[in-house]
């Protein structure tokens, strides 16, 4: 079961879409996976994949996208999101404002990191109703432990540590 936290009122996650979304990665840029969590009702739905060459900001941006992906089409119901990247959630929540009108250009005019990935996560939130929840890692969390499980899981096999 999902938990409630001290940002969302009470019954906030009645008849929403919850998604825990996680991302890993051996070494730094190196071998790295991506874990998603669903709950919708008594529905649980489970994914992970990866890469064999990424960063771990990749995976966790990567993960939020596969899942807002995943959304059937015609879902009109409230989802929200956790993760516990806070550069997907600042990303998203309030940096992505200041770069989109700056032409992708982050306040020192230098290029957004990642740009292809913040454009097609843009894409995605804006045709949803996305509250973005921030959960701290590998601290107990039921969905981010599963969603960290499924991000190692992710990890192509066979792939070792970047040296």
């Amino acid at each position: 079961m999902p938990r409630k936290t001290k940002t969302l009122e009470p019954g906030a996650l009645d008849g929403a879409l919850v998604i825990y979304t996680d991302g890993a990665c051996l070494g730094n840029p190196g071998p790295g996976g991506w874990g998603v969590i669903m709950y919708h009702g008594k529905r649980t739905k489970e994914m992970c994949g990866g890469e064999t060459d990424t960063t771990n900001n990749r995976m966790e941006m990567t993960a939020a996208i596969k899942a807002l992906e995943a959304i059937k089409p015609d879902f009109e119901g409230p989802v929200v999101l956790f993760t516990d990247s806070t550069y997907v959630l600042k990303g998203i929540t309030e940096w992505i404002h200041g770069w989109k009108k700056r032409g992708w250009k982050k306040s020192d005019r230098k290029p957004v990191v990642n740009k292809d990935l913040w454009q097609q996560l843009d894409a995605l939130n804006s045709n949803r109703n996305v509250r973005w929840e921030w959960v701290k890692g590998h601290a107990g969390d039921i969905g981010n432990e599963r969603a960290d499980e499924l991000a190692g899981q992710g990890i192509p096999k066979g792939a070792k540590k970047a040296n």
